[in-house]
């Protein structure tokens, strides 16, 4: 079967997406975290206390999904692999970061839990449109 036209612009958006979560990671890995306790305590202390194999996990997910947007612009069935290990990296990360912190007691539910549902939502949307691609025979 051939591509869908939309392939390609949804293949770029999320490849600019997954890209921006590398960026996010880098920025949030090597932040200087005094200065960010002087903006924004809540976040410096959850940096300072995020277990090192949390990082491992945040950069499993962006990498995954980094590199699931690749197979998707190559037509390739592996992303949607990639994009489910990006996806359970992406809830273990905000499973343990919600659940197993008081960052909700700290910020609020609303405020704690909004951006991470986006994200998760988008993890699941990877998946299941590259699933479907394989389904359809369109990624190989």
């Amino acid at each position: 079967m051939t591509a869908p036209r939309t392939l390609l612009i949804i293949g770029i958006v999320l490849l600019l997406w997954n890209l921006t979560g590398v960026a996010a990671f880098v920025m949030q890995y090597g932040a200087d975290l005094d200065e960010l306790a002087r903006t924004d305590p809540v976040t410096a202390h959850a940096f300072a206390t995020m277990p090192a194999w949390l990082w491992g996990v945040y950069a499993v997910a962006v990498g995954a999904g980094t590199a699931g947007a690749i197979m998707l612009l190559m037509k390739k069935a592996a992303a949607a692999s990639l994009f489910l290990v990006s996806l359970i990296a992406v809830l273990v990360q905000f499973g343990y970061t919600l659940l197993g912190t008081d960052l909700i007691a700290q910020k609020g539910v609303a405020a704690a839990a909004a951006f991470p549902a986006v994200i998760i939502l988008i993890a699941l949307f990877q998946l299941l449109y590259a699933r479907t691609l394989v389904g359809k025979g369109v990624l190989r």
